[in-house]
């Protein structure tokens, strides 16, 4: 099974706006903050160090249900506003948009949670199919997220399905040495930051055995990386994803690693078609809140890194891939326990 995500390939320019303003007027002591005339807090530092976003997609829908008078259906997408989610960097201002983000997270006292989804011949041409022009506009693109973040505290998840794509055969053999090179690479750059973590994607529990990607996963920098990642924008339970992880960090020297539970609070959808269960699935539910309490050593962190509420593409009456769909977003939240 393909380990394919529609996600947010490009930072809305409103939110980014809203970034660039926090980075002076947040608070830092995890008060509420005012967005798009929503009040949305941070969450306990100690627990969850992550950014929230006050003027994230979810928290402008809260304030437009606010407006409306329809409070019930506010109340249910706080569930998702009120959680740090991951920032989807885009391709034309790296260094604008990671300043914009980490300055905003410093200035609120948080970690700013970014994922790096880039890489050239991504997707290979479906849902979210583009990326840089060549290894050269990435390795400047690169440079441009390593720039704008600085010293600033970020965790980093690099590349969903860049590694995943190489395994299953979707990606050309005549790209593989480059990406290896390229995400190595990308692995030094950000992991040379003072205060940035680096986890890169490893797939999820339903793709296949660790034993079929632990090799591309050396071989693209985890050494040199703070650990991987499992199960982004997929639906596989926690235990699940835990088990998979646990199997793949035994192979790649007692790596840690991070569990996106953004959308896995009912596990994988059975139903359909087997090539598309991963897309706008319904009767899918928000997972565990991110924290970096997880209770076991080899899990950083679970992380929500595909933001609940945005489409993964044209599949299921849903909209382009990171495009935000109020309907899908309030089914997660009410079927969430």
């Amino acid at each position: 099974m393909y380990g394919k995500r529609g996600a947010g390939v490009r930072a809305s320019g409103a939110v980014l706006g809203a970034a660039l303003l926090l980075a002076g007027c947040s608070s830092g002591g995890g008060g509420e903050q005012d967005g798009a005339g929503a009040r949305i807090g941070q969450q306990p530092k100690g627990t969850d160090p992550f950014w929230v976003n006050p003027d994230g997609n979810a928290a402008r829908q809260v304030a437009a249900y606010e407006k409306a008078g329809r409070t019930a259906e506010a109340e249910q997408i706080r569930k998702i506003a009120e959680q740090p989610t991951g920032e989807w960097i885009g391709p034309e201002n790296p260094e604008r948009e990671a300043r914009g983000y980490t300055e905003a997270a410093a200035k609120a006292d948080r970690t700013a949670l970014l994922v790096l989804y880039n890489i050239p011949h991504r997707d290979c041409g479906q849902y979210s199919q583009g990326g840089a022009a060549d290894g050269a506009a990435y390795r400047t693109w690169i440079d441009g997220v390593a720039k704008g973040i600085g010293d600033r505290p970020a965790t980093v998840i690099l590349e969903p399905d860049a590694l995943l794509h190489l395994v299953d055969g979707c990606t050309p053999e005549e790209y593989h040495e480059e990406r290896y090179d390229l995400l190595k690479g990308a692995v030094a750059t950000l992991g040379a930051l003072k205060a940035t973590k680096v986890y890169v994607d490893a797939g999820n529990a339903g793709w296949g055995h660790p034993d079929q990607i632990f090799e591309p996963l050396r071989w693209a920098g985890v050494a040199g990386a703070d650990g991987f990642a499992v199960n982004v924008s997929n639906y596989y339970a926690t235990e699940q994803s835990l088990t998979y992880g646990k199997q793949l960090s035994a192979k790649v020297g007692d790596k840690p690693f991070v569990v996106d539970t953004s959308r896995n609070g009912n596990g994988p959808y059975t139903g359909g078609s087997p090539d598309e269960r991963w897309c706008n699935p319904p009767g899918r539910a928000l997972g565990e809140t991110p924290t970096t309490r997880t209770g076991d050593p080899l899990v950083d962190a679970y992380v929500w890194v595909k933001r609940p509420g945005e489409s993964d593409g044209t599949c299921k009456g849903g909209p382009k891939a990171g495009a935000w769909w109020p309907a899908y977003a309030l089914k997660l939240a009410k079927a969430t326990r």
